[in-house]
């Protein structure tokens, strides 16, 4: 099933994790079949003490997804969308990318990357619901 019925799940996992990003944009999580993931809040940190960095964070969504949900038509959608574009994140400060839960269904896959490696680190609060 591509799309758990988040009323119905049969457990719900909640947890964070962090990278430290390169400077190309790569896959950080890929949703597998049967689960949806729940993103709680993102939050990006400039590590470097002197310098701006830029930050981009997407989505890429699996093309069938956009076929498989009752009640909704999609008409020409983009597969990978970015939620950060660029956006510069201070030195030695913290950006909040988004605190709005975003799901990210089967097959979905979240990105990232700083303009230096090394130089920003990305965290994100989560949920894993299950089917």
């Amino acid at each position: 099933m591509a799309n758990p019925n988040i009323v119905a799940v049969a457990t719900i996992e909640g947890g964070s994790l962090g990278w430290n990003l390169t400077d190309s944009l790569a896959n950080l999580v890929t949703v597998s079949a049967d689960y949806i993931l729940k993103l709680n809040r993102i939050v990006a940190t400039n590590v470097d003490a002197t310098t701006a960095m830029d930050l981009d964070v997407a989505v890429t969504l699996d093309g069938t997804n956009a076929t498989t949900m009752t009640g909704v038509t999609v008409t020409g959608g983009d597969t990978t969308m970015y939620l950060a574009s660029t956006i510069s994140v201070p030195a030695d400060a913290s950006l909040v990318v988004s605190d709005t839960p975003i799901y990210l269904r089967a097959g979905d896959i979240l990105k990232a990357k700083g303009s230096t490696t090394a130089k920003i680190d990305l965290f994100i609060s989560f949920e894993v619901l299950i089917d």
